[in-house]
């Protein structure tokens, strides 16, 4: 069970080593200008695989969990599936159901682990492998493993390290669980937090917050919801950022270096990779020649 890229190469890496007998992800969604239907990822690798896949609206649909015991699974593995999994399909796979979760758990416990790690500054994030239980990513743990943040790490890079050692990790992991020679142990309640779901509203610069935190949240939500922010009456996308030294009226716009730069309540935030309203991303430089209202 999963959507996102995210669960795209372990989906492949179980396919290499066990009989898949389903996956089951989100339906197809309208993307792009045109929102065309468009099919998550890992529709898109089953149907690579030749794998039976569902689409369901809802997870507690009768139909699917009859189907589910039709497949009648050893164990099923769940990975940013993005859904609550029923107390009877938790219990249905005699080995439970395995979570792959982007974060060194019980830090980033939910919807939105990898960029809670960028946006609150952390040194290092994780990968880490669970049973899961009727809770948010409170059930018992297998495995672990830390991935050292870069601080130029944004969400799309972040996730790409971690896919080098989801998949390898989980494979080895299964592999001694199901022998016997890897018990489940009690996950920790000391230094959980909780990474809620991200909302569109968050991506807008608030410029009474901090250069540094505005430059965590353009690399946290560079897939979505995107930073933003007004200029005149039209939005302005940030995709790069870097924080600079300086002082002035939080939200007052000036150029520093060629650079369109804004005040914060602590330094300066210089944009430099931006889209306009109807245009392509571009460098700062290179909107401010055309830009009127800056």
């Amino acid at each position: 069970m999963g959507s996102s890229d995210f669960s795209v190469s372990i989906l492949e890496a179980l396919a290499q080593h066990y009989q898949v007998d389903g996956v089951i992800t989100q339906p197809d969604k309208p993307a792009g200008r045109g929102k065309r239907l468009t099919p998550p990822p890992v529709k898109m690798a089953a149907e690579r695989l030749g794998l039976d896949t569902m689409q369901p609206e809802k997870l507690k649909s009768p139909e699917v969990y009859e189907q589910l015991c039709d497949w009648n699974p050893d164990f099923i593995v769940v990975a940013a599936y993005g859904k609550i999994l029923r107390q009877n399909v938790l219990d249905l796979p005699r080995f439970g159901c395995i979570n792959v979760h982007a974060s060194y758990l019980p830090r980033w416990r939910g919807a939105s682990p990898i960029q809670a790690a960028i946006l609150n500054g952390d040194p290092s994030t994780g990968v880490t492998i669970m049973v899961m239980d009727a809770g948010i990513d409170t059930g018992p743990l297998l495995s672990h493993q830390i991935v050292e943040i870069d601080p130029s790490d944004d969400a799309i890079t972040l996730s790409a390290r971690l896919a080098e050692t989801r998949g390898t990790l989980l494979v080895k992991t299964l592999q001694k669980y199901l022998s016997g020679e890897l018990t489940p142990f009690t996950q920790p309640e000391e230094g959980a937090t909780y990474a809620t779901m991200i909302q569109k509203e968050e991506g807008y610069l608030n410029f009474s917050l901090t250069a540094i935190e505005l430059e965590r949240k353009v690399r946290a939500f560079i897939e979505w919801p995107g930073a933003t922010m007004i200029v005149g009456e039209e939005p302005l996308k940030i995709r790069k950022a870097v924080v600079i030294p300086g002082e002035g009226v939080p939200g007052t716009r000036l150029i520093v270096d060629r650079f369109p730069c804004v005040n914060t309540s602590g330094g300066r935030l210089m944009l430099l990779e931006v889209k306009p309203a109807g245009k392509n991303w571009m460098s700062g430089a290179d909107y401010l020649r055309g830009a009127r209202n800056w």
